[in-house]
């Protein structure tokens, strides 16, 4: 019976290790749960469409709404879920011919129909396979399909990321409902951002806004850990607080102690104790609480884009979460993230008057060796070279292809 008792201890502690233990304990939990997520997603689907596109409110203020919200959130499942690359081309099947013409054409009508809808959700599968949490999604199929969410992507990106990470999460979640216990957030990565703005052209019409730009990275940190879900505890009650969310721009600062004066714990810390209404003092509880990577690299200007007689302009880019580690210095890399701003303590010092300095937030790297990689083919180009390679004179064509205008010499080109 100890011998049971001790395999049976195994198990359980095996399946704790693996993350499923307390999806496995109580039955009935995830049954209220599946519940729960099913009426959420009938909602979803039983919901009046709302224009979001009137209001006379900020745009911030318009997002932060939870009707504005749920519609944004609507739109992206949608998009999501429906999204193919081939859905200009439907027009083109069936046309011309007759009888078995038209009927392959109609089974080639069914199977595009039936493999259309799934080219964000195979992205989805492909990144849980690799235990990922990164969804990049492009912005010119946003701008295609949801063109106001693309606008206002540009507008307020920190709000609108807020937002589309939670559905993404959501639906990831629906797709595979075990995979929170791998990742607890999935992060929507903006890509293929049209403008691409120089290092020395920010300035404060840009801040706040999606921006994307170039350079060669020139230095970069360790990894620190960045508070993410701060609980504190009441010292004169020992009460535990939270927990409390902490953005990833508020504990940014430079200066003694952090943004005026103080440290991020004591930033956040609570007014009063709900429990016996003391204002405090409290102590973080830095077990209990949760935090994301973070890492500071330098960007600088390529050679190439400076102008004659000027000095390469850098800029300090923060790396977050899954982002870390994707440059190294002497990279050219493309980033796309949040031209943001904070209070600088050692140059309001200086100067006299309170000044900001500035940084990006960075959403999507990519390096400049990434744009043709495999990681970057779409279904046409992996199904052209799937037909390639069937091919039988496939490595003649390529013999071919090397140096056209030079004749024979195949035994150099194969070389």
């Amino acid at each position: 019976a100890m011998d049971a008792f001790e395999t049976d201890e195994d198990d359980e502690a095996r399946q704790a290790r693996r993350g499923v233990f307390d999806r496995r304990l109580d039955p009935t939990e995830q049954e209220e749960e599946e519940e729960e997520d099913k009426d959420d997603e009938d909602r979803f689907e039983n919901e009046e469409e709302v224009n979001i596109e009137a209001f006379d409110v900020p745009l911030r203020e318009w997002i932060a709404q939870e009707r504005t919200r749920r519609e944004i959130q609507r739109k992206f499942r949608n998009f999501l879920m429906s999204f193919s690359e081939d859905d200009g081309d439907d027009g083109d099947d069936g046309e011309g011919g007759g009888g078995d013409n038209d009927a392959e054409a109609q089974r080639a009508r069914r199977r595009k129909r039936k493999n259309k809808s799934i080219f964000y959700e195979n992205r989805i599968r492909t990144m849980c396979a690799a235990n990922g949490s990164t969804l990049e999604v492009s912005y010119i199929h946003l701008m295609d399909k949801e063109p106001i969410l693309a606008i206002w992507m540009v507008d307020a990106p920190r709000d609108m990321l807020d937002v589309l990470n939670e559905m993404a999460t959501r639906h990831t979640f629906r797709l595979f409902p075990s995979y929170g216990t791998i990742r607890d957030e999935i992060h929507v990565r903006i890509a293929d951002v049209p403008i691409m703005d120089s290092l020395r052209d920010l300035r404060r019409s840009h801040l706040d806004c999606l921006v994307k730009v170039n350079g060669v990275v020139t230095r970069r940190t360790s990894v620190y850990p960045q508070l993410k879900m701060a609980y504190y505890d009441c010292l004169p009650c020992k009460n535990r607080l939270g927990p409390y969310r902490i953005e990833e721009m508020s504990t940014v600062s430079s200066g003694p102690g952090g943004a005026g004066g103080k440290d991020a714990a004591s930033m956040h810390a609570p007014g009063s104790c709900s429990a016996c209404g003391a204002e405090g003092p409290f102590k973080l509880n830095a077990t209990l609480s949760q935090y994301r990577n973070y890492q500071k690299v330098n960007l600088q200007e390529t050679p190439g884009s400076v102008p004659p007689g000027r000095v390469p302009r850098t800029k300090e880019v923060i790396f977050t979460n899954d982002l870390i580690d994707l440059a190294r210095p002497g990279e050219e890399v493309e980033i796309t993230g949040i031209f943001s701003h904070s209070y600088d303590y050692h140059l309001t010092m200086k100067s006299g008057f309170p000044v900001f300095s500035t940084f990006i937030s960075a959403n999507h790297i990519r390096k400049r060796g990434d744009v043709s990689s495999a990681s970057n083919l779409t279904e046409s180009d992996v199904a052209q070279i799937m037909e390639l390679s069937r091919d039988p004179k496939i490595g003649q064509r390529i013999v071919d292809s090397i140096a056209p205008s030079i004749y024979g010499h195949k035994h150099v080109k194969m070389a």
